[in-house]
Parts: structure tokens; C-alpha cells; sequence
């Protein structure tokens, strides 16, 4: 394991850490309760975390991502009628 990798790991923590909140508030990098900013922390720690599941191969929007189906499925089924 590289050492970029054990920073990269290393950081992530810190974000899920911050993000978990344990001092309830008392240590904060930008209080909450400032209007409209209050929040950029945590938004600021989210991405960072979304960036290091990134760096591991690992995208976040891709879980969402519906699957399709193939075309036979899709396709409407045909009546054929003999005379």
C-alpha cells in the first residue's frame, strides 16, 4: 500500500469522525448555527469522503443507477393470427 493511499484513508476517517459528531457540537470548524453557512463543514466533509471512495474505485452515484433492461424484454410481444 502506497503512502498516498494510507493519507487518502486516513483522511476519510477524519471526515466520517467529523461527521459522526461526538463532541456534540462543542468543536465545530464553522458553527451551525451561523445562517447559510453553518453547514459548509459537514458538506465540505461529505464531499471529501465521496472523493475518497473515488480515489478507490468505488462511485458513489453508480449505486443509484437503475439497470436496463435488454431489448428483448422491452420488446411488445406479437400476435400472429392464421386464416
Amino acid at each position: 500500500m502506497k503512502k498516498q493511499d494510507l493519507t487518502v484513508i486516513g483522511v476519510a476517517f477524519f471526515a466520517i469522525f467529523y461527521l459522526i459528531n461526538p463532541t456534540a457540537g462543542f468543536i465545530e470548524l464553522i458553527p451551525d448555527n451561523i445562517p447559510l453557512i453553518g453547514n459548509l463543514d459537514e458538506a465540505g466533509a461529505v464531499f471529501i469522503l465521496i472523493a475518497a471512495f473515488k480515489y478507490f474505485g468505488f462511485e458513489m452515484p453508480n449505486i443509484f443507477k437503475k439497470e436496463e433492461k435488454s431489448t428483448s424484454e422491452n420488446s411488445k410481444p406479437t400476435i400472429v393470427i392464421n386464416k
